[in-house]
């Protein structure tokens, strides 16, 4: 069966330089991983104690990000290798990390995994999430070398619970321990002769919970909001777009914007910032001289959403009408109602808020515009909704600890 499953991604690899020369995202895909193995040979050298860890893309990294820190700082003698999967990840932050390399990960063949894990040499491996590759995990089992999965999550869906999953369940017995966000994941694997399981829940609550640790002061918003009560609608696509927009053009409140959509592309930009009625400005455009007569920010760069959140009264997290929903935690954790459209059941982090009505979903225009109008007109329900986040995430910090423990056992 591996023989099969490394004949698909070759062909899958063959595909995808076919498209790269039509798709600039496939292209970063393509290309990148042209040079993985060049910048690890000449970052490396064979004296070195090395620690890998793998993620996705931004969400998995921001996940994986507050245990890379931890293991940064008590174990500063090893180099830490930092992959990505997606351009999305990787061409954000390939600058901007604690670890000393970071590079694409190679496609799943067998050459590329033995060679890898041979160049890299890890103490032990860390994948975030739901990273399973299963020829990377037969080249590190088969060096006896410790691997954890941390913050999983598992569902009925996948294909390790089906009756013809036998190859991905062979995959996930690389796996020294699992760390999962909830007590059904565990079940999960529990049902499928896995012992080796720990509810530590999900990193990302310590990495949003240390975002109120830092300095969130950003000049110009001290300026732009002033005494207002400020809206701040973070990732947003244009299905968002278009219901902010006409709420904007109605709003007779006083209520300063600010708009950081998910695409920055000038020609979006530009059509969002024309099809708004009040007065708008750029983040690039911006000037202390004319800030705080400005109603509508439109931020258009990246890097200063989550600082934004901490001016937040009210929040709006963008992709429950589209693709999928951005980070819901890092609005939440400032206290303040958090909005978004219907497409959140599967993120288990949102179904949480709006279980607890600390997160409130709507499906169109008239459902955002009385929710709007109903946190306005009551002041103290926008209050205990800010609050109700507070303290969920507070009840969900600590993952990060627990793998720590188990890690200080490898090294």
């Amino acid at each position: 069966m591996r023989v099969i499953y490394s004949f698909l991604v070759q062909l899958a690899w063959f595909h995808l330089r076919l498209i790269a020369k039509f798709n600039q995202k496939i292209k970063l895909f393509v290309n990148g991983r042209k040079q993985t193995f060049s910048i690890l040979e000449n970052a490396l050298s064979s004296a070195d104690q090395t620690i890998w860890m793998h993620v996705a893309s931004l969400g998995e990294y921001e996940q994986g990000l507050p245990l890379l820190e931890k293991l940064k700082a008590k174990y500063p003698n090893h180099k830490f290798i930092l992959t990505f999967f997606s351009p999305s990840g990787y061409e954000v932050k390939k600058g901007k990390t604690p670890a000393d390399v970071v590079v694409y990960l190679p496609m799943d063949t067998r050459k590329n995994a033995k060679g890898f894990v041979d160049m890299v040499k890890p103490k032990f491996a860390i994948f975030i999430k739901y990273e399973i590759w299963p020829n990377y995990l037969h080249e590190l089992r088969k060096r006896g070398i410790a691997t954890l999965l941390v913050s999983g999550i598992f569902s009925k869906k996948q294909v390790y619970f089906k009756w013809y999953g036998g190859f991905m369940r062979k995959s996930l017995h690389t796996f020294s321990h699992f760390f999962v966000q909830e007590d059904r994941s565990k079940e999960l694997l529990k049902s499928i002769g896995f012992q080796n399981v720990t509810v530590s829940g999900d990193t990302r609550f310590d990495r949003v919970n240390a975002i109120l640790e830092r300095d969130n002061t950003l000049d110009f918003m001290e300026g732009f909001k002033g005494d207002s009560l400020c809206f701040v609608a973070g990732s947003t696509w244009p299905e968002d777009e278009r219901i902010l927009v006409k709420y904007i053009n109605s709003s007779t409140k006083g209520i300063k914007f600010v708009l950081a959509p998910h695409n920055i592309k000038t020609a979006h930009i530009k059509n969002l910032k024309t099809s708004i009625d009040q007065k708008a400005i750029c983040y690039s455009e911006l000037t202390t001289h004319t800030i705080a007569d400005v109603d509508v920010l439109i931020v258009d760069t990246i890097g200063l959403l989550t600082k934004i959140y901490s001016y937040a009264d009210f929040t709006y997290v963008g992709g429950g009408f589209a693709t999928g929903l951005h980070n819901t935690l890092e609005p939440a954790v400032f206290g303040v109602p958090v909005i978004f459209g219907p497409k959140y059941h599967n993120f288990k982090e949102a179904v949480d808020l709006v279980n607890l009505k600390g997160g409130l979903s709507v499906k169109d225009q008239n459902e955002f515009d009385t929710t709007m109008e109903r946190l306005l007109n009551d002041p103290d329900l926008a209050i205990r909704t800010g609050n109700g986040n507070i303290q969920y995430i507070q009840r969900k910090i600590g993952a990060t600890n627990a793998v720590m423990q188990y890690i200080g056992n490898l090294i």
